[in-house]
């Protein structure tokens, strides 16, 4: 036993309160001089020192990994063939090569003709943020870092952290929904997963890159209140909670500067108001400018040649000869990349290719994929399937063959490929992919005894039939959504109609949606059940099996507001190019439904349990600069389960009744209670005053409230709060952040 190893067992002993034996120490081995800890900045001042300017700008310049045939560009010697992007190390020093990797949900392979890494995929990342659980965040996040690093990666393209203002933006899979506090808390856990396996991880796309037409320069405009206290407080809480060694700017226009040039951002918020010590990099063909670039605080240009030019390569050098860009500047681009490299392990723990536990990684899919799964309807308990069920009907969605994957560049390839090559498009954003988890096959595994029988849903008379003849029905209802395009609110291919026949022919009809987002569900009152499963993963067809047939008690909640209508949107029309105007401000997503007295089809928070839960108890008191929030929640039903009570604060003068505060996850056995406790952070108590550019909590009387969902609101007390103001970089103690 090591001394370190012992003094462990030391501590847990007394910790747990131990009066048993302890083992004796062991004998003091010869005391050796203690190695000097070196800080990141210290390492990255200490390298600079000893850097060329040219060896400077290698670090800022990053090229694409992957063969690109229609600009003449291949792939660069050192790269990871079919990978996102590369930038050479400096061996001489001891700086290894970027080795980058697309992205949220899994290792994925770029190039259409590339023999593909078959890696295992998470479900989509406002499946994850679904759960309500940063415990699954973290562990999905530390499970596909492990597969980046053992792929020979260390830098990770990941934490997509974008709020859903606009409901049909073809990436919101990729994110976390309306909220800022649910977002930045479950897309931080996944960066810090990620991050753990001694590899970088990006957060992204900052900022207010929230719909794909016009993408490249598309101007998003709104009122930096607005923004700090939405989208900006989004990135703020999502870095406070991991750390993430690069920042990724976007495509976009903010206010009329392009996201990768834009100094507000960079300097201003990132850099002077945040104090954030890592470095930017931009999207791939997101850079502009040389000069104005580097100057606003981009450190990296990523993925040449999307870019127009090579704008970190010789306009830059040239810049800094010309005194445009001054040495210092470049000194401190490089040193941001260094001390990053540094902090988070890539100059002490290289990388390399090496075998992968994927038996271990489809567990951990597979769960994540069961508690972000929502029960949005439950009517007469058509749900869990009786295990006696004699004949099941599964209609729809390829429920035979897989489950659907969103498109883009964070498509991961699954272990056996595409389980239903051939649909269009078949190549960039496509192809459209199946996870081969058939949810057909898992649903008769489960149903051993059972007729089990499916019908494609092309012909919705022979669906019907099948229905009429079945004691339950399961319809598996899609929508593809990936990047580079916008998507509709509503089912496509005739899908509304086909569920509509179904319900018609038996009214014992469970959908099953893998969708990006939410979606309008036209047919819900004809139907038994629903459950939204997003893309689920590649273990999503167990996962689904497993909550149907209640070895499973769903447990997710929705991250965002499903409509009723196109109309209750702040913007029906379609996503248009130019100029966005944000006229609701910060009021997103729930906070417009409640501000305009809009009743939505599913609410902010909603979800459903084979169980049932009671919550009271709620006190409220100042604590710190927020407050603590106590009370209980009790199972009050048969079955194990868990529950997410939410806490929504509200207070006079906001852009909206009421914002959520806290929330957490709590497993509870039947009959079983517990008391919890769950801290608001002041901002969110906080209005943004842009005059003293500061934070500013007025004084008087707030109201606390406990609910199941933003409308099932189930006790309120009052709290009195004094009135105060935080500095613009106040952050809570990092045990406050994680606990």
């Amino acid at each position: 036993m090591t001394k370190s190893i012992w003094a462990a067992a030391l501590t847990a002993a007394l910790l747990a309160g131990s009066t048993g034996p302890i083992a004796a120490a062991p004998r003091k081995a010869p005391v050796k001089p203690a190695k000097a800890v070196v800080s990141p900045d210290a390492r990255a001042v200490a390298l600079i020192a000893k850097m060329t300017r040219d060896e400077k700008l290698s670090l800022v310049f990053g090229y694409f990994g992957t063969d690109f045939p229609s600009k003449k560009y291949l792939t660069p010697k050192g790269a990871l063939p079919g990978s996102a992007g590369y930038v050479p190390g400096i061996p001489r020093l001891g700086i290894p090569a970027q080795w980058q990797t697309d992205a949220g949900v899994g290792v994925a392979t770029q190039g259409g003709a590339l023999k593909k890494r078959e890696r295992t995929a998470l479900p989509s990342g406002l499946a994850t943020t679904a759960s309500w659980n940063p415990a699954i965040g973290f562990a999905g996040g530390a499970m596909i870092g492990n597969e980046a690093r053992r792929s020979g990666f260390n830098v990770m393209l990941a934490g997509g952290v974008d709020l859903m203002r606009e409901p049909r933006n073809g990436r919101n899979f990729e994110y976390g929904g309306e909220d800022p506090l649910l977002a930045g808390t479950m897309v931080g856990a996944q960066i810090a997963g990620i991050q753990s396996n001694h590899i970088i991880s990006t957060v992204k796309h900052y900022a207010v890159n929230d719909q794909e037409t016009d993408r490249n320069a598309g101007n998003s405009i709104a009122t930096e209140a607005a923004l700090r206290t939405s989208d900006l407080l989004a990135f703020q809480f999502a870095i406070e909670r991991s750390n993430p060694g690069s920042v990724m700017c976007s495509y976009n226009r903010v206010n009329g500067d392009f996201a990768c040039e834009n100094d507000f951002l960079l300097n201003q918020v990132l850099r002077k108001d945040w104090k954030w010590p890592g470095y930017v990099m931009s999207d791939w063909g997101a850079t502009h400018s040389a000069a104005k670039a580097a100057n606003a605080g981009l450190d990296q240009e990523s993925g040449f040649p999307f870019d127009d030019q090579p704008w970190f390569g010789a306009p830059l050098k040239d810049a800094i000869a010309s005194g445009a860009v001054s040495e210092a500047q470049l000194d401190t681009m490089a040193s941001r990349i260094l001390r990053s490299m540094a902090a988070h392990g890539l100059l002490d723990h290289p990388v390399a290719e090496a075998p992968i536990d994927y038996a271990a990684h489809a567990v951990v899919t597979r769960q994540d994929a069961e508690e972000g799964a929502v029960l949005l309807k439950n009517a007469g308990a058509i749900l869990p399937l009786s295990h006696g069920v004699k004949r099941i009907a599964v209609i729809g969605g390829h429920a035979d063959k897989g489950v659907l994957a969103g498109g883009g560049s964070s498509l991961v390839y699954p272990i056996g490929g595409n389980a239903v090559p051939g649909i269009v498009p078949t190549s960039w954003p496509g192809p459209i992919m199946y996870y081969p988890s058939a949810p057909l096959a898992e649903i008769a595994r489960q149903a051993p005894g059972a007729q089990v029988r499916f019908a494609s849903g092309a012909d919705p008379v022979e669906a019907a039939a099948l229905a009429k003849d079945s004691d339950v029905v399961i319809v598996f209802a899609t929508q593809w959504a990936g990047e580079s395009f916008d998507v509709p609110l509503g089912l496509t291919d005739n899908q509304d109609a086909l569920i509509g026949a179904v319900a018609a022919a038996n009214p014992k009809t469970v959908v099953v949606l893998e969708t990006g987002g939410p979606v309008l569900t036209p047919w819900i009152d004809q139907v038994g059940g629903a459950i939204e499963a997003w893309y689920p993963g590649t273990q999503g067809g167990a996962a689904i099996a497993n909550l149907l047939f209640g070895k499973v008690n769903p447990s997710g909640h929705l991250p965002a507001t499903f409509p009723k209508s196109v109309d209750q949107l702040p913007r029906p029309s379609a996503p248009n190019a130019g100029d966005t105007t944000y006229a609701e401000g910060a009021t997103v997503g729930y906070k417009w439904f409640d501000m305009k007295g809009l009743e939505p089809q599913f609410a902010f928070g909603h979800g459903l349990s084979y169980t049932s839960f009671s919550y009271g108890g709620l006190t409220a008191s100042p604590a710190g600069a927020g407050l603590n929030v106590r009370f209980t929640v009790r199972n009050t039903g048969k079955v194990a389960g868990k529950a997410v009570p939410q806490i929504y604060v509200a207070g006079d003068g906001w852009e909206a009744p009421k914002r959520l505060g806290g929330f957490a996850k709590v497993a509870l056995a039947p009959g079983a209670s517990r008391q919890v406790t769950v801290t608001v952070d002041p901002r969110l108590l906080a209005t943004w005053d842009a005059a003293g550019h500061q934070w500013r909590i007025a004084g008087g009387t707030y109201e606390v409230m406990l609910g199941a969902s933003s409308r099932d609101i189930k006790q309120t007390v009052t709290v009195h709060v004094d009135a105060r103001t935080l500095p613009v970089g106040w952050a809570p103690a990092r045990n406050e952040v994680t606990r």
